[in-house]
């Protein structure tokens, strides 16, 4: 069964509440370079597609977390969260700030599972929004 945010179905159900949790933590893992969280939530053979197509594994997503990162805000909006028993697919854009004060927008696809008890990243697609020229 689906659940997307902004439909009102009389309350959001716990794995949706837990998601938009996990989902604003792995926003803030970002902005932050936490590792330890990435490390934490991200199944062994997780696979990120970054905007420019190419695909990474867990151990270079970690290693690009601790890099760090230019963008100093992160603004979520048009959070969707839809699940499938223990499978879940959050959908989500966001505005994002730059340090030299350029702007842009992404949006993005991560797919979660419950195992264990617990969820885990398993995957995630990011797409720019190309600036209009």
């Amino acid at each position: 069964m689906t659940n997307p945010i902004g439909t009102d179905r009389g309350g959001e159900s716990e794995p949706t509440a837990t998601l938009l949790r996990l989902n604003q933590e792995y926003i803030d893992a970002f902005l932050k370079a936490d590792v330890g969280w990435y490390s934490e939530h991200l199944v062994d053979d997780f696979v990120c597609i970054e905007p420019d197509a190419s695909r990474i594994g867990r151990d270079e997503f970690l290693r690009e977390t601790a890099r760090g990162t230019d963008v100093v805000t992160y603004t979520l909006k048009n959070v969707q969260v839809r699940t499938f028993g223990s499978v879940a697919l959050v959908h989500a854009t966001g505005d994002f700030v730059r340090r030299d004060g350029s702007t842009g927008t992404s949006v993005y696809t991560d797919a979660w599972a419950q195992l264990g008890g617990k969820w885990k990243a398993v995957s995630a697609q990011i797409t720019r929004v190309p600036v209009p020229a």
